[in-house]
């Protein structure tokens, strides 16, 4: 009998963690923290576990677990935060004004590593609708959008649920789920916004790779002739925790110089994050030697160049999310 159940314990597990990835890119395109996705995860696994013998088998196990998930992330957003990017709460910054003020970490949109919340699929056409949406400018959309129009427009319209499939998750009819779903595509379709564009091919082309190269040369030799000629116009660059951006390549090439300028002599690591291109960032220490942590960058491309910048600073948490250490003696590839 006991090991009967303990082999029945190890097959619910088993199950259970099969869906842990896909569960985990829904909680954070709802909840737009890394984290707190993984801990919404965790609550809708002990939940599974608690009132599995309850569970009849009406519905398959995976909409089961989507359904507990999604109540985990509506009660997490009773309390009305709705997490944001710089530019959604305030206006650019003139470099000549540009002061680092943070605001709590619960204020900003966090970074998520890809392989986190994009389950392996062989379809490469799923896998592209993936990847577009934990893209940075799309869920900082979807937080505008009230909780219930969120699950809708992500189950509906990123997981390909079926309008009856959603209407018997959240209990309700079909025609609320179908005009839920008007009223989430007209908010979107209203916003705009910066930084909604990011025409990153999957994989990325050839000309997408050299870009990058071009980028890390010109980032690690702080070149900033070479860095104004792959950033776009009016592109943008954000600093989470602050709540500073700045918006031109004049402006965010001024600031590398002036306030960023410790950056100089830095090392990228590549990282896959939010469905984009990024680094992992590593500046000189001057005290320790070697290199420490400094930000995960996120880059959105657009027609050829980049068109967003996204630093993530608060290293003690994303580094090791990613997997990286906070310090290493000599250049990455030398340090692996």
């Amino acid at each position: 009998m006991g090991d009967g159940t303990a082999t029945a314990t190890a097959d619910l597990d088993v199950r259970l963690e099969r869906h842990r990835v896909e569960l985990t890119g829904y909680c954070y395109r709802m909840l737009g923290s890394s984290f707190e996705a993984e801990d919404a995860v965790q609550d809708t696994m002990i939940r599974a576990w608690r009132s599995y013998e309850k569970f009849e088998g009406r519905s398959s196990l995976r909409s089961w677990l989507y359904r507990i998930a999604t109540n985990v992330c509506l009660d997490m957003l009773t309390a009305g935060n709705k997490r944001a990017r710089p530019m959604d709460l305030t206006e650019s910054t003139p470099l000549a004004q540009a002061a680092l003020s943070p605001r709590p970490d619960n204020t900003w949109l966090e970074p998520v590593p890809d392989a986190r919340v994009l389950p392996a699929t062989a379809d490469p056409a799923e896998a592209a609708v993936a990847k577009e949406s934990v893209r940075l400018a799309f869920v900082a959309a979807l937080q505008r959008l009230p909780s219930k129009q969120r699950a809708v427009l992500i189950l509906r319209e990123v997981l390909a649920w079926k309008a009856s499939e959603v209407a018997e998750l959240l209990d309700t009819s079909v025609a609320s789920v179908n005009s839920a779903l008007q009223r989430a595509r007209a908010t979107l379709a209203e916003g705009g916004g910066q930084g909604a564009a990011a025409d990153v091919s999957d994989p990325l082309d050839e000309e997408q790779r050299k870009l990058l190269d071009r980028y890390v040369a010109a980032f690690e030799g702080y070149d900033m002739a070479a860095l104004t000629a792959l950033l776009h116009e009016d592109a943008v660059m954000t600093m989470p925790p602050f709540d500073l951006w700045l918006t031109g390549t004049g402006d965010i090439t001024g600031f590398m110089t002036t306030l960023g300028a410790a950056c100089a002599g830095s090392h990228l690591v590549p990282v896959a994050v939010n469905g984009l291109p990024g680094f992992a960032q590593y500046k000189p220490d001057p005290e320790k030697g070697g290199f420490s942590a400094w930000a995960v960058q996120v880059l959105e491309i657009s027609e050829g160049r980049i068109a967003g910048f996204h630093c993530f600073l608060d290293t003690a948490r994303w580094f090791p999310l990613f997997g990286l250490p906070l310090h290493i003696e000599g250049k990455p590839d030398e340090a692996q």
